[in-house]
């Protein structure tokens, strides 16, 4: 099963290629407004029915739902944009399909309807909602169930973006791959639920598009997945390294190392100043502790290779030592997690920290703190792209944290998160990712796929704990996670 997430020219692009192989397009928008009508009638009962019809293909596959609904029995009328004289292409030819009355493109035409079918604009608008739609919008009822062709009309598919306004549906129903957005909020809010329906394109045809976005989850990062081997012991699962803050601020540290030891690294030791140190180690068992004197004696403790991975930043501190410790993690080789506060000395910074990775790097920055490292990046449009451009720029992975999360690789893949429950914004949780991502990396995990691995994990752990849930309960539910998690990947013959 694909993971593949289209833009709206992609998908475009995998019509085009669809039709030059030699499916017709009408045969394309009718199998997609029969995934419309199936989806309908298997959720609601034949009712009074307005079916809004956009000019372009999208208003096509309305015409197409109109015509199966009305033939099932429901009360439907049909409402168009654009006269349908002046319709071209294959939304004409089923406009042509079409025998009963349409009406004028009113919010009349909803007085009275149980329920909406927005097939307006779909994925493609790339301007504002205006004019006649705006008034459509605003005249939908409590009570009024929606079902939106595509995408509801006034979301960005690429982005997600609300376009001014939009409609908010308690059913989506899209074709062949769903669309970034589908699940960057705010369209992810608007979509309700979301059915990808199959309309005849083949699956070959993202081998020439090569789409660069992904829904995370393991049919995402399975093939690398660390799993625990018969005859393995520990060395074989690296040393993970977590450099903790003064003795008043250790526990994001230790947060962070539990979680990497949960997640499978072999070894993890919690690095601090000899104050410090003595308070991780009234609180640590499994995990080794040790008392180091500043950046200089943290550098050469990372010289020793077997200590592969290692997370800076948890409650660190905002002083130059940390900024030194960055440094130091960064240009060690080993697999580097710059987390919370080795983010925010970053700035003004950053490029120095760049400029001397010599091992795998992954950020994990909120949006506050992505600010500060990459400030003229800070207003594109969407997660997605603020993510894929910081990867690019710094030839780090980089992990946006939110209710989206997105993790972007420097060579343009992201794979945006589906899976987090809101209980995950609590203090502590994102030290926890930053020690699940590096006991992954530990494990020599590639870093995007640890990183998307990681929020994966992050989410799945979360699930069901219900309000309350605290970041120390989340890493004694990740054996939870990590287990149904081999369990799928070990059923569908994809880890590695």
């Amino acid at each position: 099963m694909s993971a593949a997430l289209l833009t709206p020219a992609e998908m475009a692009e995998a019509d085009r290629l669809t039709i030059a192989a030699g499916t017709p397009g009408t045969v394309l928008m009718e199998n997609a407004g029969r995934a419309v009508f199936h989806a309908i009638v298997a959720r609601y009962r034949p009712q009074t029915v307005a079916v809004l019809c956009g000019p372009g293909n999208n208003g096509g596959d309305g015409w197409v739902v109109a015509r199966l609904l009305r033939d099932a029995g429901f009360d439907v009328r049909l409402a168009s944009l654009a006269p349908a004289e002046r319709l071209t292409g294959d939304a004409a030819a089923m406009a042509r399909r079409w025998t009963g009355p349409v009406q004028a493109f009113t919010p009349e035409v909803l007085d009275g309807a149980g329920l909406i079918v927005d097939a307006v604009f779909g994925a493609g608008l790339a301007r504002a909602i205006d004019g006649a739609v705006v008034g459509m919008i605003r005249a939908v009822r409590p009570g009024q169930a929606v079902v939106a062709v595509d995408l509801p009309s006034g979301i960005s598919g690429e982005t997600g973006a609300e376009l001014g306004i939009a409609f908010t549906a308690d059913l989506t129903v899209t074709f062949f791959r769903a669309k970034p957005g589908h699940w960057l909020y705010p369209g992810r809010a608007r979509c309700g639920r979301l059915v990808v329906a199959d309309i005849g394109i083949d699956a070959g045809c993202l081998d020439a598009i090569g789409p660069r976005h992904a829904l995370n989850g393991p049919d995402l990062w399975g093939g690398a997945f660390p799993l625990l081997r018969t005859d393995g012991h520990k060395y074989d699962r690296g040393h993970t390294v977590v450099l903790a803050g003064g003795p008043l601020n250790t526990g994001a540290a230790r947060l962070a190392a539990r979680a990497a030891l949960r997640c499978g690294s072999g070894l993890v030791t919690t690095v601090a100043g000899p104050e410090a140190a003595l308070v991780v180690a009234a609180h640590q068992t499994a995990c080794m502790v040790a008392a180091l004197e500043g950046p200089a004696d943290f550098a050469r403790f990372l010289e020793d290779g077997r200590r592969n991975a290692v997370v800076v930043g948890p409650a660190a501190g905002l002083d130059e030592a940390t900024f030194a410790a960055a440094l130091a993690a960064v240009s060690s080789g080993a697999a580097a997690v710059l987390d919370a506060d080795a983010l925010t000395v970053m700035k003004g910074r950053a490029g120095e920290i760049f400029a001397a990775r010599r091992g795998p790097l992954v950020l994990t920055p909120h949006d506050g703190e992505f600010a500060r490292v990459f400030p003229a990046l800070a207003d594109l449009p969407s997660r997605a792209a603020r993510a894929a451009a910081a990867a690019r720029d710094s030839g780090a992975v980089v992990v946006l944290k939110g209710a989206d999360s997105c993790i972007a690789a420097p060579d343009g893949r992201v794979a945006i998160n589906g899976n987090a429950p809101p209980t995950l914004a609590t203090a502590g949780s994102g030290d926890v990712l930053a020690g699940i991502v590096a006991g992954l990396m530990a494990q020599r995990m590639p870093a995007f796929e640890a990183a998307a691995a990681g929020v994966w994990l992050h989410g799945l752990a979360a699930q069901g704990a219900g309000r309350g849930m605290i970041a120390d309960d989340l890493v004694e539910r990740l054996p939870l996670a990590l287990q149904h998690t081999e369990n799928h990947l070990l059923g569908m013959g994809q880890a590695g």
